[in-house]
This record gives structure tokens, sequence and C-alpha cells, in this order.
């Protein structure tokens, strides 16, 4: 696969697809050229002018009172990248920076960052060439930008200095020998061009793009996972039924209702009353409880919610952040703020927001499974083997209530924290985005451990209802046609195919549940067999619309 970078059009797909390898090419189209190149000649005549133009002939934030004199605008764009490396703590993974560099490269497409193609080619050479510069995850506002990680990877690409480091082929190479390597020579920086590099929001809207890429999969999932809940508690469709939903038409809660009535539908053990029927015997409540009934009311807003951030990141993705913009149609050069990331930090805050909402959803259905009270005749706790000394998963369901507080502790907001006195008062409204979107992949790594014990039990619990309804532990038959293929893909990932014998936990000093999990949490990974298991939801949550009925 090769995507085709052009400054407008990339998808968070396209930008996962990168991420994971694919190749990158830079349009052909003439008129992108053409506009990069008049975007420059703007630039040069502002200088043959005397015109001031902030960070290519005055100093920087709240110093552009202080002007430089014509010999020293190459030396100065120097040191606007030279003077941010003052990064700190760990280094921002792999995938990250993969994404910042394609956002960056991207948005200088745009023809308004008075900048070379030159540079936007070896940026697209680094990403195939999978040589990555190293970046770390503090030092950013999101202010001005993402000053900090961004001059660390335009460091690095140009060979500004040895002290800027690449990762390339399992090795770490300081810049000016990965560049020998790639058969590339050091770029000197022209007027404008080390500000247009550094000074927009490649890296913290780069993190997000893969935070929401797997979001998206890991809430398929999860839907996967109430289908496989509602059919090991015997619950109805009815709570699905069209005509609810039609009467209470959010977008989300629609979607919601149809893809959980696709996923149980067919299913032995569901109670069908979608018609208004009722199917319950004397002694048991005549609805299901609210986890249950109350299922598209609930998701419906995460739904819209994480679709509304996707579009909100791919708009910030393909837009033009740094500044001064200049405008090579009218020959203007604009002093503006797009360089502030609150787009993208407001997302990632409400992103952390939603799963933790989703988190603490699957934790009251995990509970409902465990307690005998409430699970139509399934074992306490789940416990396999009912004649042994088992207390089933007991504590896997404390492990769950450790990682669910933890998810909604995540979901708190962190863009409205920001300082009013950063650099001289100079940005004294900031995003706060970095930290906003590593508190995201942060939050994705918990949610994709939670999201192992809520499947773990999730397939004991079917297990134990296929017995109690056949005599056979295989739940393949009695579960639904669209949830047999995420059963299964999870019951293998654990611990092997299903057997009609035992359910995944027999007896509990015979397995160590540990190991199962781990294995879950693999098998969650992008391109595993459990994300494949779901392809259709997690097709279609990405097409939803927040604004659309369907």
């Amino acid at each position: 696969m090769t995507v085709t970078i052009s400054g407008d059009g990339l998808s968070i797909e396209q930008i996962a697809a990168v991420v994971g390898g694919a190749e990158v090419q830079v349009t052909a189209d003439p008129g992108v050229r053409d506009r990069m190149e008049r975007s420059r000649q703007v630039i040069r005549t502002a200088i043959e002018r005397g015109e001031p133009v902030y960070g290519v002939s005055t100093l920087f934030g709240a110093m552009a009172d202080r002007h430089v004199g014509p010999d020293q605008l190459v030396e100065l764009q120097r040191l606007a990248l030279w003077q941010h490396k003052t990064a700190a703590g760990p280094r921002l993974p792999e995938p990250d920076v993969r994404a910042a560099m394609l956002l960056r490269a991207n948005s200088l497409l745009k023809g308004a960052s008075g900048i070379r193609l030159e540079i936007v080619e070896r940026y697209v050479t680094f990403l195939n060439a999978r040589a990555a510069p190293h970046v770390h995850q503090r030092g950013s506002i999101g202010a001005s930008g993402d000053l900090v990680p961004l001059s660390y990877i335009a460091g690095a690409v140009l060979g500004l200095d040895r002290s800027f480091l690449v990762d390339h082929e399992g090795e770490t190479l300081d810049a000016l020998s990965a560049l020998e390597r790639l058969g590339l020579a050091p770029l000197e920086l022209q007027p404008k061009e080390g500000l247009a590099l550094n000074n927009g929001t490649g890296a913290c809207t780069g993190i997000a793009a893969n935070a929401v890429d797997r979001a998206i999969d890991l809430v398929a999932v999860g839907f996967g996972v109430h289908a496989l809940v509602v059919q090991a508690l015997l619950g109805t469709d009815q709570s699905f039924a069209p005509f609810v939903h039609a009467s209470k038409p959010h977008p989300g809660q629609v979607w919601t209702a149809a893809t959980m009535a696709g996923l149980v539908r067919g299913s032995s053990t569901v109670r069908h009353e979608e018609g208004g029927d009722r199917d319950r015997p004397a002694g048991e409540l005549i609805q299901d409880r609210y986890s249950l009934r109350c299922l598209p009311q609930f998701a419906g807003p995460i739904v819209d919610g994480l679709t509304l951030v996707k579009r909100q990141i791919e708009i910030e993705a393909n837009s033009a952040n740094d500044n001064p913009l200049i405008d090579p149609d009218r020959g203007e050069i604009l002093h503006t703020g797009n360089f502030l990331g609150q787009y993208t930090g407001v997302a990632m805050d409400q992103l952390r927001y939603h799963l933790g909402l989703m988190a603490k959803h699957l934790d009251v259905q995990i509970a409902l499974l465990m307690a005998p009270e409430f699970s139509h005749g399934l074992s306490p706790s789940l416990v396999g083997n009912p004649d042994g000394m088992n207390v089933g998963l007991k504590s896997l369901q404390i492990a769950g209530n450790q990682l669910m507080p933890l998810m909604t502790f995540y979901g708190q907001s962190i863009v409205d924290r920001f300082p009013t006195h950063a650099e001289q008062f100079n940005q004294n409204v900031n995003s706060q985005a970095m930290n906003s979107a590593n508190l995201a992949r942060e939050s994705l790594d918990v949610f994709t451990h939670f999201m192992a014990v809520a499947l773990f039990c999730a397939v004991q619990a079917v297990e134990l209802r296929a017995q109690l309804t056949t005599g056979s532990y295989d739940a393949r038959g009695v579960l639904s046609p669209a949830t047999r293929a995420l059963y299964v893909a999870a019951r293998e990932a654990a611990s092997g195919p299903p057997s009609s014998e035992r359910p995944l936990l027999w007896n509990d000093m015979d397995q160590i549940v540990q190991p199962m999990v781990e294995g879950l949490i693999d098998a969650l990974a992008k391109g595993g067999p459990i994300l494949a298991s779901v392809g259709e939801v997690d097709q279609s949550l990405r097409a939803h619309s927040p604004w659309e009925c369907r």
C-alpha cells in the first residue's frame, strides 16, 4: 500500500497504515508544488523590502520586538530548532514519531509555510526508510505548536548536529551518520524554514491519530463483549427495537441499537421480544436491568463522541498550523494562531472520558455475570467446576475493579489546567494537547488490559450458559452468528479452541489465569484475530456520522 500526501484528505486509517509501514509518496500535483514555491517567494519579497516578519526577521515569542539583521536570517532558523532542545521524560514510541513526521510533512504541502519541497521529501525518505528520530514525551504545551518534539525531528532529519539521534534498522545513530546511511547530506535552513518545521501541532495530533485508531478498534471489541454478555444473561432484544430508537433518534443511540440487534440476532439464549412479546417466568423482572436495557442510550454518546473526535483529528491533520502563514494567492503574510492545539487537546480529553464510560459500563456487566442473584443461574464468580474447591473469576473481577477506576481517572480533563504565564505571558493560553494525547495513549494501554479481562469473563459466562442450555460447554451452538468468531478468537487466544467438556477456567489450581489474560492482550493487537472478528462493527463505527441518523 502507498499513501499519497498532498496537504488534504489524509485519514486516520491512512495515518495508521503509514505508522504500520506503508510507503509514502508526495503528490505529483503541480498545483501543490506551485503553491509551495509561491509562498517561498512571498517570504523572499518581504525580506528584500525590509518588512518585519515574525520569526524571519525577528526573535521569537515575547521577544518578537527584537529584530535580526539580514546576515543573521539563516542562523536564526538554526536557533529556532536549537533553542528547543529541552525535552525530558520517556522516549516517544516510534509509532507516534512516525505519525508526527507524516503530519508535519502533510501540513507543509498546503503551501502556506514558506518551505522547500525538498525538506518535505526528506521527511518522506525517513518514513520510507523506517528511520525514527529520538523524541521525548515531555516539553510541549501545545501552544505555539509542539516546538520541542518537532525540533527534535527536524534537527535529526536536517542533520543539524550529532546530538540529534535516529533509530534505524535496530541501531541508534547520530543524525549525521543516519543521513550518510540514507545517502543524504545535511541541509542548511533558509528563512522561515526552521519555524515552519517546529511551529505546528504534528506531534500531539500524530499521537492523537494513533489513539483514535486504537480506540475505535477497542470500542468495536467492547460492543462484541456487550453482545456476549446479553446472551450469557438471557437478555432481551427488545432493548434494541427500531421503534424505541426512532422515538429518540440520537445518531449514536440509533447506531448502537442497530449494531447490537445485529450482533445478537439468531442467538438461542436471547429473549426474542422485539415485537412486544414477553418471555419471562413468574417471579422474574419483566424487563432487563439498566446496563442491558439502556445500552443504546448509554453507549450512544460514546459512539457520537468518538466519531466526532475522529473527524476533528482528521481536520487538524490536514491543516496549516504554523505561524506566520503565507497566502500565496494574495502575497500576504499573516500572523495567526493556528498552532494552538486546542482541538487536539480537547478531543483527547473527550476520548479518555468516553473510554472511561465504556470501561465503567462493561465493569457493571461483569458484576452481573459474577453475582448469582442477577445471572439467571450462572455459578457464583463464574466458577467452572462446581464440585471442586474453586472460587472462579473472583480475583479477575478484582483486577478489573482496579483498572476501571484508573480509566475514569484518566478521563479527567487536563486542557483546562493550563498555566497563564507561559513564556513571558506570551503563550498565556495554551492547549496542553501533548499532555492530553500522551494520557490518551496511557489510557488505551489500560483499556486493552481491561478489555482482556472483560473478554475472559464473557467467554467463561457464555460457556457456562451453553452448558446449562445444551449440556455442552462449547458455546458456538447457542451464540448468534455475529458473535461466534469473536468467541472463538478470544477462546483460542486464552487457552485453545472451545471444548464441549470444560469451560475456559475449570479447576482453579490446575490453571493460571495470568498467561491466559496475556494471551488475550496479545490477540487484541492491531491485525490480530480478535479485532478481525469484529471487523464489520469496526468499519461501521469508522463510517458513522454523529450528525446523521441512518
